[in-house]
């Protein structure tokens, strides 16, 4: 898969705390980007005059394998199934697969919704909701002329709840198109999705959506960012504030400091502009 290039500028109290800022809105770690410092900002004099920092970060180009031709290759057989992948920056997914179920890539010419499958990998029957998340999917992906495939699994058993719900995964090359900035297209994409299944299912539809990986990769980056702003908060004795994030980001920073000696956390703010503050103990 090609990485998508992507630019964002990102601001905070310090040089340091914009750079996390950014790393964490696009879920890579900091080798990953190309930082440039816009404005290193300035604390002003008795707090009048002061403003942010600001920096730009864009995510580097994955290295492109040198090819060297062989002389005379002889003839290779090549199995229908076999898939050759190109190397692609992500980070080992940390969700355990379990029965998963794949549906052929959609084609852009077709008109006619890829149907999903009514069984599992292993001849386990679908639940409703999974069946009719899968087709739902598939047909959307396929109105936006992305050449993907969709698949299904279960989430490892919840921490605290034991819960375990679908994921839909989406895999194909350069789909940037459905993540978006900072996973805004990809989060509007689940909340349609699961609009359709509940009204046609009657009720209530939790499952999630993820393409290429890209939420396991968020999760592990926003876990890391709450261990290193953590440690600051601890520091400095003083509060952090973190930028507004989804709920489902925010429990991804409580569950990580929940157990911690040193900290704990709280959310703040109203609707969109909801944050995690971190205090030390």
């Amino acid at each position: 898969m090609t990485l998508q290039k992507q630019e964002i500028d990102a601001k905070g109290r310090t040089v340091d705390d914009a750079i996390e800022s950014g790393l964490a809105r696009l879920g890579v770690e900091r080798d990953a980007v190309e930082i440039e410092i816009l404005d290193e900002g300035s604390r002003g004099i008795l707090g009048l005059g002061s403003r942010d920092a600001a920096v730009r970060l864009t995510l580097k180009k994955a290295p492109v394998p040198e090819i060297v031709p062989e002389p005379e290759p002889a003839p290779v057989s090549v199995e229908p199934a076999q898939i050759e992948e190109n190397e692609v920056f992500v980070e080992e997914e940390v969700v355990e697969a379990t029965a998963v179920v794949s549906t052929p890539p959609s084609k852009p010419a077709e008109k006619a919704p890829v149907a999903a499958p009514s069984v599992g990998a292993k001849g386990l029957p679908l639940n409703a909701e999974a069946e009719i998340a899968l087709e739902v999917i598939s047909t959307i992906v396929n109105s936006m002329h992305v050449d993907a495939a969709t698949s299904l699994r279960l989430s490892e058993e919840d921490n605290l709840t034991g819960e375990r719900i679908n994921i839909v995964d989406v895999t194909g090359d350069d789909l940037g198109v459905l993540i978006g900035p900072r996973g805004e297209t990809l989060d509007a994409l689940q909340y349609l999705s699961r609009l359709i299944v509940g009204q046609r299912m009657h009720g209530r539809a939790n499952f999630v959506v993820d393409v290429e990986g890209y939420r396991e990769r968020r999760k592990t980056a926003l876990a890391r960012m709450a261990e290193r702003m953590a440690a600051k908060a601890v520091k400095q004795e003083r509060p952090i504030t973190l930028e507004p994030m989804a709920a489902y980001e925010r429990r991804i920073i409580h569950m990580t400091l929940r157990d911690s000696t040193e900290v704990r956390t709280e959310s703040t703010g109203e609707g969109n502009r909801r944050r995690v503050r971190i205090f030390p103990k």
